[in-house]
């Protein structure tokens, strides 16, 4: 599973894609856990998950041809 990084998130792990190796799908949530597992600098961050170029909730769903994105809080002036 590819997942897009974006902004500090990119910078913490030094790419901006991660590629996750899973049975084929898995809930959002379990995204998350196993990303700050498998990625520890990213421990405490928050950011969104969006699928397809849509945000999704925690319960929905992931695909493994889905296009994942983590999106984390943007702030402007």
């Amino acid at each position: 599973m590819k997942v897009m990084l974006f902004a500090g998130l990119k910078e913490k792990v030094g790419n901006d894609v991660i590629e996750l190796d899973t049975d084929g799908s898995m809930k959002v949530i379990d995204l998350k856990n196993r990303i700050y597992t498998d990625y520890p600098s990213l421990d405490g961050e928050v950011f969104q998950v969006a699928s397809n170029e849509s945000f999704v909730k925690d319960d929905h769903t992931l695909s493994s041809g889905d296009m994942i994105a983590l999106i984390p809080p943007v702030s402007g002036g």
